[in-house]
């Protein structure tokens, strides 16, 4: 069964649209929504497991520019 998670995303000022185009180009990562409130993107993962989604949390988002602080909500069924 595969592992979800919303990832909820701070971007620096300006740089929202950069860090949303620049999401959408990574494997693994299934929606990317530029929103209003407290975030500046929410974007939906999804993985085999655990380590694969936190693989692409910390090496593949956080390496991107722009992005300033992440809070991940792993589903946990529905």
């Amino acid at each position: 069964m595969a592992t979800k998670a919303y990832l909820l995303i701070e971007t620096a000022v300006g740089k929202t649209r950069d860090v949303a185009g620049m999401l959408r180009e990574i494997d693994g990562i299934n929606i990317v929504d530029v929103v209003t409130g407290p975030y500046d993107i929410i974007a939906v993962i999804e993985g085999d497991d655990m380590s694969v989604v936190g693989n692409v949390v910390t090496e593949r988002i956080h390496t991107v520019t722009g992005v300033v602080r992440t809070v991940t909500c792993v589903a946990v069924g529905s």
